[in-house]
């Protein structure tokens, strides 16, 4: 009950004012996001809430996260990859999910950027192919959903023309894109919202990794930040293509974090500021080991933060939500989401 209570209290502290962020250069500034005020019920349990579409990412091999009965409409299987070559590989096996009666989609990626550059080049071999083998792969699934997320700012036009041509071949395939998390037009941005929404038929915004492993700690999603990114996203994506990305993740954070690399004069100044007494040898090559306090700080979410981020979005005007990933969620925050029949 004070949990929620509290949770309440800071939800409509942030509807009257967002405090900026270091790090936030793509911060909101027309005051759209601001004209939002968000109130959650005064009882004390979170309210249910419904949504056209429940979109959930399943990841190969934990595919047993994905239990019966969850009020789930779509599922992203995670995850086809590119190879050094740039073909296709790693296609997660449909039949493993042929209990599911939803829509399954094939989520394919590519970490590499260099790669990524080389792979959407206009006209190359390897990107002919590699639509080849995407078409041919997503026979087995409802749709495809493309998840590239380190592509360079030169590749911008190659990445959107890879992606009309790709929809184009797909045929009646759901085709949908993932994004990162923006909230207003940045100029020359890869993943211009206004360019690519056109080209798919959704776009999951990955509204998380507000702060990641190596930034300053605090939430993987704040409800201040998710409301800026819900309200530019809708605005621009518009309610029936958008779906907003949820994170089931947390993060954990460390000071000190004693993980570097040293000089020789580092590591006698480590030696004697830690009263090291003991050096030995392990194939010749000398080891010490010490110990230090270190305090840890840890954001994650919970049932009731989980629920007061789909209530805003619900309230916002969002039809669909997608969730990173099953396995990693609270079951009790199932009984608080609804799938609009």
């Amino acid at each position: 009950m004070r949990i929620w209570a509290l949770l309440v209290l800071v939800v409509f502290c942030f509807s009257c004012k967002a405090a900026p962020r270091s790090h936030d250069t793509d911060s909101i500034e027309d005051g759209e996001a601001e004209d939002f005020v968000f109130e959650m019920p005064a009882e004390g349990m979170p309210p249910v809430s419904a949504f056209g579409e429940i979109w959930a990412y399943v990841v190969a091999g934990r595919e047993a996260a994905l239990t019966s009965g969850l009020p789930i409409s779509d599922i992203g299987y995670f995850g086809a990859d590119i190879s050094t070559y740039g073909a296709l590989i790693d296609v997660p096996d449909r039949k493993k999910l042929r209990a599911f009666s939803g829509r399954v989609h094939m989520v394919v990626k590519c970490d590499s950027r260099s790669l990524t550059y080389f792979t959407l080049m206009p006209g190359s071999a390897e990107r002919k192919t590699l639509i080849t083998d995407l078409v041919a792969a997503t026979r087995n699934f409802d749709g495809l959903q493309i998840d590239f997320e380190n592509i360079p700012q030169r590749a911008g036009d190659s990445f959107h023309s890879f992606l009309a041509e790709l929809k184009e071949a797909l045929g009646n395939k759901v085709f949908t894109v993932a994004l990162p998390a923006r909230f207003r037009k940045i100029k020359d941005d890869v993943f211009d919202y206004e360019k690519i929404t056109p080209l798919v038929d959704r776009v999951l915004v990955m509204a998380y990794d507000e702060h990641w492993s190596t930034s300053a700690p605090g939430p993987i999603a704040s409800l201040s930040w998710c409301r800026r990114v819900a309200a530019y996203s809708l605005s621009v994506i518009g309610r029936e293509k958008l779906i907003m990305g949820i994170p089931f993740y947390g993060r954990a954070w460390g000071s000190p974090n004693p993980s570097q690399a040293h000089v020789y004069t580092g590591i006698e100044r480590t030696i004697k500021e830690n009263n090291v007494t003991e050096i030995r040898r392990e194939s010749g090559i000398p080891v010490f080991e010490y110990k230090i306090p270190v305090s840890v700080k840890v954001y994650y979410d919970d049932e009731y933060s989980l629920s007061a981020r789909m209530e805003m979005y619900r309230t916002m005007g969002v039809a669909s939500i997608g969730f990173w990933r099953l396995g990693q969620e609270t079951p009790a925050v199932w009984q608080y989401i609804k799938l609009e029949k």
